[in-house]
């Protein structure tokens, strides 16, 4: 089986590079982009429709919403206290988009943007930046960096270049592990369709429902743990 067969333009995506006049392959805006725009304008619609339908006795859409939502924000109250909520906003919009990034890549003719590096690794940034600005803010600038230095003033020339290693490492632990699983996932089922269609594939994708749901829930929880350390008052006991 050749890499072709496997790796190829979608079809939105020709589609979308031929609005532009881009016609080169690859293409310009890659399938990642897109996929990754097709999540986030899903899911600004279902938020708007949510927004619109709300009331005092929920539909079955909001009772789900909510009900997500609330978990979110309980697991944050747990993890990092009750300062928690402060931090739902960058929490809940990176575990839902990383959901369903997971997710649209069993649908046909679509793959997960997350099966990519340069969208995990782009999540990983996001939160790496986040919860420095949040130590920093909490802190302030020169405490924060005391952190890095360790409990005693002459460790610091040990503790320091470990601890920058220790948090730049944090960046690659969460875009690999996250791209690495959703991608062997993605490339086992189309292996399995393209050898044993309709009915073989069909047990690997509900399991792939399964560590979908499992590889969102594990970065968030990392990035929440991240975050608990940096505002703790000793975050340099945080590792």
């Amino acid at each position: 089986m050749s890499a072709s067969s496997i790796e190829h333009t979608l079809w939105i995506t020709q589609k979308i590079n031929g609005l532009f006049g881009l016609r080169t392959e690859p293409p310009v805006i890659p399938d990642h982009f897109v996929e990754s725009a097709l999540v986030l304008g899903a899911l600004t619609v279902v938020a708007l429709v949510a927004r619109r339908k709300l009331s005092l006795i929920p539909n079955r859409l909001q009772n789900i919403i909510e009900a997500a939502l609330e978990a979110i924000n309980d697991l944050l109250v747990s993890v990092i206290g009750p300062k928690g909520p402060r931090y739902f906003p960058l929490i809940a919009s990176m575990g839902i988009f990383i959901l369903f990034g997971n997710l649209i890549g069993l649908l046909p003719f679509c793959k997960s943007p997350t099966s990519n590096l340069n969208v995990t690794l782009s999540c990983a940034i996001i939160v790496f930046v986040y919860y420095h600005y949040q130590g920093i803010k909490e802190h302030g600038f020169g405490a924060y960096m005391k952190h890095f230095a360790g409990p005693k003033p002459f460790l610091a020339p040990l503790m320091f270049p470990l601890e920058l290693i220790s948090h730049f490492a944090r960046v690659m632990s969460l875009s690999i592990r996250l791209f690495g699983n959703i991608m062997g996932e993605d490339i086992i089922i189309i292996i399995l369709f393209i050898l044993v269609p309709y009915i073989v594939p069909i047990p690997m994708m509900m399991f792939a429902i399964f560590t979908s749901v499992l590889q969102s829930f594990i970065f968030i929880m990392l990035s929440m743990m991240y975050i608990a350390g940096a505002v703790a008052e000793e975050s340099h006991d945080s590792h």
